[in-house]
């Protein structure tokens, strides 16, 4: 790959298709965080289902803090309902 600027916000495929993974797929019918590590150690993130989208730039630093947080539950309030939307299931 040619030596570009790399920066956040910008379009995610200017850093080519090789090297995105999805760590965090699961059953949500393809909709999925893909993370690619750059060759400076940082991280690439973008939206699977809009690979040519905005990719988000963090440092190593910034997603360990992050990931650490998460398994604290310190981004559990992420996990709650929107208001005003029900999160029962209703069955027939």
């Amino acid at each position: 790959m040619d030596r570009i600027r790399i920066y956040n916000g910008m379009p995610a495929k200017e850093l080519g298709t090789e090297g995105w993974h999805k760590p965090w797929s699961g059953g949500n019918g393809g909709e999925c965080v893909e993370a690619m590590r750059l060759g400076d150690g940082r991280i690439a993130l973008r939206q699977s289902t809009d690979p040519d989208g905005p990719a988000l730039i963090y440092t190593h630093h910034e997603m360990v803090s992050f990931i650490e947080g998460a398994k604290a539950g310190h981004a559990d309030f992420l996990l709650t309902a929107a208001p005003g939307r029900c999160t029962e299931r209703r069955t027939a």
